[in-house]
């Protein structure tokens, strides 16, 4: 009986060593907040002909930057990564096609890893008119895109709901091996 219950607790503290390994590896992803309009970002082209155009580029982190274009009243944001690959996400076509803007800051999901940060997610906020006839009225999403070493792409889009960023953070930290919008 001793034996069952040596065996026992030695199965007990191996599981709880396992979760507690699961929790810390969970706990290791991070939020780091830049901002997509300001000082930190700079206009790199805009016209008033039109609707207007414009394409600013924003500071990013670990060598990645946020290219920030608007035109006809839509906005969208294009990813460089440390080598300067540009990687467009296209919020128009992959969330609405309506007239849109984004949210003031970008939240990168990373990992720090031997003194470094890695960007793991990038979640940003999406305010979309897709009502014609009521354009002040808006839907606003909130976008989760991977960033992995071969891919930059939407893998999520969240409706307004409630504990919608919990649930973008969740999906942003299991992004990695989704599939592109």
């Amino acid at each position: 009986m001793n034996t069952r219950l040596v065996t026992l607790s030695t199965a007990l503290l191996i599981s709880l060593s396992s979760l507690s390994l699961q929790t810390q590896a969970a706990d290791s992803i991070t939020s780091i907040y830049t901002a997509l309009e300001g000082a930190t970002c700079k206009t790199i082209e805009s016209s008033e002909e039109g609707t207007g155009w414009y394409k600013g580029r924003c500071k990013g982190l670990s060598g990645y930057d946020l290219l920030v274009m608007e035109g006809d009243i839509r906005q969208t944001i294009t990813v460089l990564d440390p080598k300067q690959k540009e990687f467009p996400l296209e919020l128009w076509n992959t969330v609405s096609s309506g007239f849109s803007s984004l949210g003031t800051k970008a939240e990168w999901r990373v990992k720090k890893q031997a003194n470094k940060t890695l960007p793991l997610a990038l979640i940003v906020r999406f305010n979309a008119s897709e009502n014609p006839e009521h354009p002040e009225k808006t839907t606003s999403y909130l976008v989760v895109s991977k960033i992995t070493a071969k891919q930059i792409c939407v893998t999520d889009v969240i409706k307004p709901q409630a504990n919608a960023n919990e649930l973008a953070r969740r999906l942003a930290d299991q992004s990695g091996n989704k599939a592109c919008k």
